[in-house]
Order: structure tokens, then C-alpha cells, then sequence
């Protein structure tokens, strides 16, 4: 077992957070499929940029505990740069936005599969951490494939995929907790917390 397992296992609760506003997201994307451009851009750059800072503190957090913590940094520097991106040019087009959610989605998603096959030698449930990336790079590869399908069509994707990307790492953070309080992670982690 690694230190970088139990640094996830005790930072269980970093995956919660990230999969509950990833949900919050999806529903409120498909409670409001008539939502405009300008709203949807909001929505995107809030999330991203969430998304992108809790990547940074798990990466300092890796640090302290001299763990890899690159990864982190590279997907929390692309969030919160995506999520900047959107704040400053309101106004994008729905081409651009595709692009800039497409990408982001892609990026993230090899970095969450990526850390699942990691994960899969110490933990079970890693899978969906696996899914929950191959739902990504699938979303990123859709909106590549019809960038002019529109805002309404992004709209839904984004709040299905946001709803199926959030219950898996919720999913996978709640096993993970499981996991943890079968392991005495206190003399183990000291300083990961």
C-alpha cells in the first residue's frame, strides 16, 4: 500500500465535494434546458474553476506528504485557466465554448482514469473512477465530433454528464471513506491531513 492511497482515503471527502457540485451542475443544466448561452458559460466557468482549485489543494497536499502531486496540478491549472477563460469573454461563441468544454472534458477524464488504474491495486470500486473518466473523454469526443449542435444539446450533455461524473466520484469517495475507516490511516498519514 501507498502513501498515495492513503492520502486519497483520507482525503476521501475532496471526491464527495467534487462529485456533489458536479451534480448540482447536471441538475440544474437539465432543470433549465432552455438556459442561454451566457447562463451556460456561467455555469461551466464556476464549475471549472471549483473544480480546478480542488485539484491545487490536493496537490499541495500531495506535496506535503512527498507524494506525486504533477498530475493534480497540470488538471487544476487547466480548470481554473478554463474557467478564467470563460469569465473574461462572456460573450463566446457557442463554437469556442464547445471547444474550451471538450477539451477540458478529455484532459480530465485520461487524468481520472489514469489515477484509477493506480488506485486499482489497493482498492475496490476504483472502477468507478474509471467510468466516471470514460465519461469524460466520451463527452469531450461528442461535442468534438457536432460542434454546432447548439446550446440547448450542449446544455443536456453537460447535465447528464455532470450527473453521471458526480455520483461516480461521489460513489468512489464513499467507498473510499468505507475503505479508510477499516485502516488506521493515523499512524500511517501523519501530516497528509
Amino acid at each position: 500500500m501507498t502513501s498515495t492511497t492513503i492520502a486519497l482515503a483520507t482525503n476521501w471527502w475532496s471526491l464527495v465535494l467534487r462529485g456533489l457540485v458536479a451534480i448540482l451542475l447536471g441538475i440544474i443544466t437539465l432543470a433549465l434546458p432552455g438556459i442561454t448561452l451566457g447562463a451556460l458559460v456561467i455555469l461551466f466557468g464556476a464549475y471549472s474553476l471549483i473544480d480546478g482549485i480542488f485539484n491545487m489543494v490536493g496537490a499541495f497536499r500531495a506535496s506535503r506528504a512527498h507524494e506525486r502531486w504533477g498530475a493534480l496540478v497540470f488538471e487544476g491549472i487547466f480548470g481554473i485557466i478554463a474557467g478564467i477563460l470563460t469569465f473574461a469573454w462572456p460573450a463566446i461563441t457557442a463554437l469556442a465554448l464547445v471547444f474550451i468544454v471538450a477539451a477540458w472534458a478529455i484532459v480530465t477524464g485520461i487524468f481520472e482514469i489514469a489515477a484509477a488504474v493506480k488506485l486499482r491495486k489497493y482498492i475496490k470500486g476504483e472502477w468507478l473512477l474509471i467510468l466516471g473518466g470514460i465519461a469524460s473523454v466520451v463527452f469531450g469526443v461528442l461535442l468534438s465530433l457536432s460542434p454546432l449542435a447548439g446550446a440547448l444539446v450542449l446544455a443536456i450533455w453537460l447535465g447528464v454528464y455532470a450527473l453521471i461524473f458526480g455520483g461516480m466520484l461521489v460513489g468512489l469517495g464513499l467507498r473510499l471513506r468505507t475503505w479508510s475507516q477499516g485502516f488506521d490511516t493515523s499512524s500511517a498519514a501523519v501530516g497528509l491531513r
